[in-house]
């Protein structure tokens, strides 16, 4: 199942508990995304000198990354409250009245997935975000009429994976758009360190190295492995977590050194074995492993595809030399000659 994968950057359902404790409080512990943080670092102390609200911000890119975090820390930098909910949660246009309503002056109001936002519900934001108006409609039929609201000033921030999904009049309404980026290895090692401080586990440095290096660039993903490394260190080492140790856990959970799990090798494998390396049609591909077509497509391929694994073709999926030589398989030298296996190292 896709929830349980180890190495999805989704967040799991046990992972808002532990994430919130080891999510920074402050721009300063916040570890990566250089940029973002100079922009909105500079943002938030402007605002804070002229005496209003930050601008709006919408925070996009990759799941697990951070855009959760960096809401908070905004509202925390800014020295405001901050109210949280999501689109799928708005399913009506009282819902979101009964929340800008209750806002304070200067709060952020965060809007997780906001690109499922209906549009009814999105065609009353707009005035919000714009002029701090409220429009609602009293009654029904020829007797209806409608009332403007004022409300108070305050910074919506929406966090999407999608931000082409987003509508025109909705993203131009926010003052400041940051982009979060995949971390390198050395920001990984640092948050692994870090929260294994938080947790209060003993990890040595190359120990942090070898969970960074399998976390997909992924902080949620980092801190996700840590935990299970953790639990592996306290059965079966001592409690101390260091590169021997990361590394026979993370290969009995299947976690291999590019952080692949079991059913992204088994796609390599049967594009490999079963379709002598492709093009293999996304139907054919999706029949031949089980996996539902847009599952591959939306959650399994992105990682693939970014490691030049695969490559989408007018055909079909097609392996990459990369994907062979990360697999133990001898690259065919010719067309229509077949692999021979190798023994895989994780």
């Amino acid at each position: 199942m896709i929830e349980d994968r180890l190495t999805a950057a989704a967040e799991h359902t046990g992972d808002a508990e532990a994430e919130l404790s080891l999510r920074p409080k402050t721009m300063d512990a916040y570890i990566g995304q250089a940029k973002a943080k100079e922009q909105l670092c500079l943002f938030i102390e402007a605002a804070k000198m002229r005496g209003e609200s930050l601008d709006h911000v919408l925070l996009y890119g990759p799941p697990g990354l951070g855009k959760t975090t960096l809401a908070n820390i905004i509202a925390h930098e800014m020295g405001v409250q901050i109210r949280t909910t999501s689109g799928p949660a708005i399913e009506r246009t009282g819902d979101l009245a009964a929340i800008l309503t209750n806002l304070q002056p200067g709060d952020v109001l965060f809007i997780d997935e906001i690109h499922r936002l209906n549009n009814s519900v999105a065609e009353v934001l707009y005035p919000a975000m714009e002029d701090f108006k409220l429009d609602i409609v009293i009654g029904k039929g020829p007797g209806a009429r409608s009332i403007r609201l004022d409300l108070p000033r305050f910074t919506l921030t929406g966090a999407t994976t999608r931000a082409g999904m987003l509508t025109s009049p909705l993203l131009d309404r926010f003052g400041v758009v940051c982009r979060l980026e995949i971390y390198t290895c050395e920001e990984l090692a640092t948050i692994v360190m870090q929260s294994a401080r938080v947790l209060t586990t003993q990890i040595q440095e190359d120990g942090a190295v070898e969970i960074a290096r399998r976390s997909r660039g992924t902080p949620r993903v980092a801190n996700r492995l840590l935990r299970r490394v953790r639990d592996y260190a306290q059965i079966r080492a001592g409690g101390v977590i260091d590169r021997q140790v990361a590394h026979d856990a993370l290969n009995l959970l299947e976690v291999d050194t590019l952080g692949l799990d079991h059913v992204d090798r088994r796609i390599l494998l049967t594009i490999i074995e079963k379709f002598a390396g492709g093009p293999v049609g996304l139907d054919t591909l999706a029949a031949a492993t089980g996996e539902e077509a847009v599952t591959i497509e939306d959650v399994y391929e992105p990682f693939l595809l970014q490691l030049g694994f695969i490559n989408r073709t007018p055909r079909g999926r097609v392996a990459m030399p990369g994907a062979y030589q990360h697999l133990g398989l001898q690259i065919p030298g010719g067309e229509g000659e077949e692999p021979q296996q190798m023994r895989f190292i994780p």
